[in-house]
């Protein structure tokens, strides 16, 4: 199976799963208990601290890797994450793939206090009031998985209810399709979803077209210290890391690891 067939296997799960959503509760329903939360936390403030930020993710497994880790309390592990340093936590809520749920982005929004992100193949407006419902500050939209109309509206409308959309590419042409539609905050994801492979070379060939304000994120392949280095030599602001927290044994030593190296003297300061 190709990666776009996968992308699109994907996707046409999370609509056949959203269609019960909607069916059981009716989107103005949830305008209605996204209206009711609180504002959503300041993303960019807490990106922009010094240091390279790290977003810890719950992680429980993947297309390409299968089962990660069991994760039974996504709570525990947030608030371990957070004890470590991380400046915002990201929460797979897709359930075919990464065994997510929108109850582990819920327990999550309950046990820390720093940013939460919704991380998920977002394709339909009824999901940004959802994320917002359910305490996201953050979402994640997808380059590859919109055109770039529904792009444009899909960010517009995160940003009317407050929140920051992590707009994601892989591609140069996918960059400038993210400034277009005025991304400001852009995630560069190594892992190629033509193949699933990672390119751990792809942050830094992107990066330099991107401009002092918007903030750079790298995305997959941070395995360590070394990866966080490289990417923040890159230019990266940020690294968002899964897998090699949820497999560490430890995650808040792992992130507390990441932290350090982020705010070390010798580690390359963004340009910002």
């Amino acid at each position: 199976m190709t990666s776009a067939s996968v992308l699109d296997s994907i996707i046409e799960g999370v609509c056949a799963d959203l269609a019960v959503r909607e069916a059981a509760v009716p989107l103005a329903e949830v305008k209605a208990a996204a209206e009711a939360m609180p504002p959503p936390r300041d993303v960019m403030a807490a990106l922009r601290e010094p240091g390279i930020a790290v977003i810890a993710e719950v992680k429980r497994a993947s297309p390409s890797k299968g089962q990660l880790a069991p994760i039974a309390d996504p709570a525990d592990l947030a608030s371990a994450y957070a004890d470590g340093g991380a400046r915002a936590i990201s929460v797979l809520t897709e359930q075919r793939r990464f065994n997510g749920s929108l109850a582990d982005l819920d327990a999550v929004r309950a046990a820390v206090s720093i940013p939460v992100l919704r991380k998920d193949f977002i394709v339909r407006p009824y999901q940004i009031h959802e994320a917002r419902a359910h305490g996201a500050d953050m979402l994640l939209l997808i380059v590859a998985a919109l055109e770039q109309q529904a792009l444009e509206s899909m960010l517009d409308r995160t940003e009317s209810l407050g929140m920051t959309a992590l707009v994601e590419v892989h591609t140069e042409q996918e960059a400038d399709r993210a400034l277009t539609a005025g991304a400001k905050v852009i995630g560069v994801n190594a892992r190629d979803l033509t193949t699933l492979e990672v390119d751990r070379d792809c942050f830094a060939r992107i990066a330099p077209g991107l401009p002092t304000e918007v903030v750079k994120i790298a995305e997959s392949g941070v395995r360590g210290t070394a990866d966080l280095l490289a990417y923040a030599g890159a230019g990266a602001d940020a690294v968002l890391v899964g897998e090699g927290l949820v497999t560490s044994g430890d995650p808040r030593a792992a992130v507390a690891d990441l932290v350090s190296a982020g705010k070390h003297p010798s580690c390359p300061k963004p340009a910002r």
